[in-house]
């Protein structure tokens, strides 16, 4: 059952892709960091933004949430090109929330409650509807447990957990999440990752994710943008991304564990294997074949 409010809202979008770039030249401090990006994110699916350290992958996320003005081309967000007017800027970033990498970076209240609740009270809604968001955004991230505690009194994975409910408060349709695995052991960030599919699943909200984890992306991508250098230099599916090792590589990046398993048992033991297999499912499926 999905959750009614956090549909986006009075903002209804019938594209395809919820969010479009144009041309895209951004940057900060008088440097140019993105140069003629143009990509797009699906609506309602999974969107990984890979590239190496200093790839873009950040600004990309400040400017499509507007808090960085672009210095050429446009954002169209659910069909519109978007504005920089102080009254479009903060309709723009009730629909697209954004959690940085550091939750310490993003969390500033006495309470986890209160850090929570934060942007729907800037919002002005009433109270009853601010506990019904509380309650709805707190269940669904399993962050009701702790929801008094002091910020200084969390756990990092459950800052983690808290930035993200205070991003969903605000009813958005689109959630941008920079890095959201780093700092976090295999277990924590699974479990993050696991969170963010069943959040989509439960509220309809379109999910963007930047991270260089190649481990973690044939698994939950359901599309893929590469940068390089401030470029976009990939834009597509995940199936088409991984069959072209030669392209990671290029880029800075590895390749997923078990993708390079089959590329060692294809090239220097003669196994005729798909190369291309990333995960354990694709995995378990190429030894079978070998073993029948």
């Amino acid at each position: 059952m999905r959750v009614s409010y956090l549909h986006g809202g009075d903002i209804l979008n019938t594209e395809k892709d919820i969010l479009k770039t144009y041309s895209l030249r951004s940057g900060y401090d008088g440097e140019t960091v993105l140069r003629d990006v143009s990509i797009n994110f699906p609506s309602g699916k999974t969107t990984f933004v890979l590239g190496a350290n200093g790839a873009g992958k950040s600004t990309l996320f400040l400017t499509l949430n507007g808090v960085i003005r672009p210095l050429s081309g446009s954002v169209a967000f659910c069909g519109e090109t978007v504005r920089y007017d102080k009254k479009s800027l903060k309709r723009l970033r009730e629909k697209i929330g954004i959690v940085f990498q550091d939750p310490d970076d993003q969390l500033f209240c006495p309470t986890v409650y209160e850090d929570i609740t934060f942007g729907a009270v800037n919002m002005g809604l009433d109270e009853l509807e601010i506990r019904r968001r509380a309650d709805c955004v707190m269940e669904i991230t399993e962050t009701e447990a702790f929801k008094d505690k002091s910020i200084h009194a969390l756990s990092f994975g459950q800052k983690k957990r808290t930035a993200i409910a205070g991003a969903l408060i605000t009813a958005p349709k689109l959630l941008l999440l920079d890095e959201p695995t780093a700092g976090l052991d295999p277990k924590g960030a699974a479990k993050i990752m696991r969170s963010l599919n069943d959040i989509k699943k439960k509220t309809g909200v379109t999910v963007v994710v930047s991270t260089h984890d190649m481990d973690m992306a044939p698994v939950f991508a359901e599309h893929i943008c590469l940068l390089d250098g401030g470029r976009a230099v990939f834009c597509g599916s995940p199936e088409d991304f991984f069959k072209t090792p030669q392209l990671l590589r290029k880029h800075g990046l590895r390749l997923p564990r078990i993708s390079h398993l089959f590329e060692i048992l294809n090239k220097r033991d003669g196994v005729n294997t798909n190369a291309s297999a990333s995960t354990i499912s694709a995995a378990r499926k190429e030894l079978l074949k070998l073993i029948k």
